[in-house]
């Protein structure tokens, strides 16, 4: 478990790993704990909460925040917001109960071309109080660890006299962890897209024997999961949006521009996920694209093969005639007992053979096609 105090006075932020007594004067909390750590620590944190936020978590709250394959959603209550978001992992990881924190299996391994091993997600939890932010995350969440370097790093006198800004807010807060997820997934994309440009071309490739279709199914297998997960987090965030909507209006300038800068990083969110979604459904399209184009290149190639082969029986049937009339077995035929015969049927054979050719030649019977 990890316990920011983050102030915007001069104290900044500060870091714990015990629950705080009591909320600081001027600024939040960001409690951040994995899954198993809330499972087992349930009680002490609802205490916690409670005593600090006058409230604690419904109990069906709860069990999202402890499901591990819930989708991506937004819920909420009269004095806390709860959305669960599903971030990029490279495996499943959990830990064991009687000890919070620790590895419990292998990460699972997953086949396919490297950049599909990504493609794997866990959900991660956000309670949004007034003064309190609450995640849950997978065990060793690599979001988490380096969001919090990154806070603990825009604390510095240098960062905040170069302009840093430090969350106004537990929900601003929440965005912005959000928002790194999400630049998780537009960074997938490119190894995605390079990955299926690499196909294309040796799909394209009218001399190569394309054999790696387990390999473009599972593509379009994660590709479909993908786009599932983005929709789920697209809806998520957009009744996150709606809710801001209905939120008082703030009573100071200052509480304005704060909830006005809260819908301004929501819809960058928002367009962040679109952006993936809008490019994954861009991918399906050319893997299947690239796929029909395959076989029409192959089913061109064997019409190819199939129109040479049918010219050739057709200049050698003529010649396959005059041998079988010649081949019959009868004493007494034009030519047969003659000197100049063979050549004179030789000849003949070489003229058809060489009509038979222009003829083809001229119908574009015998030209290759453009590669």
């Amino acid at each position: 478990m990890r316990v920011f105090n983050i102030s915007s006075g001069s104290q900044g932020i500060t870091e714990t790993d015990a629950l705080p007594s009591q909320l600081p004067a001027q600024g939040f909390v960001w409690i951040a704990c994995a899954r198993r750590e809330f499972e087992v620590l349930q009680a002490q944190i609802q205490a916690k909460l409670q005593t600090l936020c006058g409230t604690q978590l419904v109990d069906l709250h709860v069990a999202d925040l402890l499901n591990n394959q819930l989708p991506s959603h937004y819920d909420y209550t009269s004095q806390y917001d709860v959305l669960v978001f599903r971030r990029l992992a490279t495996g499943q990881t959990e830990s064991d109960i009687s000890q919070p924190g620790q590895p419990l299996h292998a990460r699972i391994k997953r086949g396919g071309p490297p950049v599909l091993k990504r493609i794997d997600t866990s959900p991660v939890g956000f309670a949004v109080f007034d003064n309190l932010l609450l995640t849950v995350h997978p065990t060793d969440c690599a979001v988490r660890d380096a969001y919090a370097f990154k806070l603990l790093n825009a604390s510095t006198v240098e960062s905040r006299a170069s302009g840093v800004k430090l969350p106004a807010s537990p929900a601003d807060l929440m965005l912005r962890i959000v928002n790194q997820m999400v630049d998780g997934y537009l960074e997938l994309r490119r190894e995605l897209t390079r990955q299926l440009d690499h196909w294309q071309v040796e799909l394209l490739k009218p001399a190569t024997r394309f054999t790696n279709w387990n390999s473009v199914l599972d593509a379009r297998l994660a590709m479909h999961q993908l786009d599932e997960i983005c929709e789920d987090q697209r809806s998520a965030v957009q009744d996150w949006i709606d809710s801001i909507e209905t939120w008082p209006e703030g009573e100071t300038p200052a509480a304005q521009r704060e909830r006005e800068l809260l819908k301004v990083r929501s819809r960058d969110v928002l367009e962040h996920i679109e952006r993936v979604v809008h490019h994954v459904r861009r991918m399906e399209q050319s893997a299947e694209t690239a796929v029909q184009m395959h076989f029409s290149a192959q089913s061109n190639r064997t019409n190819d093969i199939m129109r040479t082969l049918t010219a050739l029986t057709a200049i050698f049937l003529p010649l396959n005639l005059i041998t079988g009339f010649f081949g019959m077995n009868f004493e007494f035929m034009p030519m047969i007992h003659t000197s100049s015969g063979f050549w004179w049927t030789f000849g003949s054979m070489l003229l058809l053979v060489a009509v038979v050719v222009t003829v083809f030649w001229r119908k574009r019977y015998l030209a290759r096609t453009g590669r």
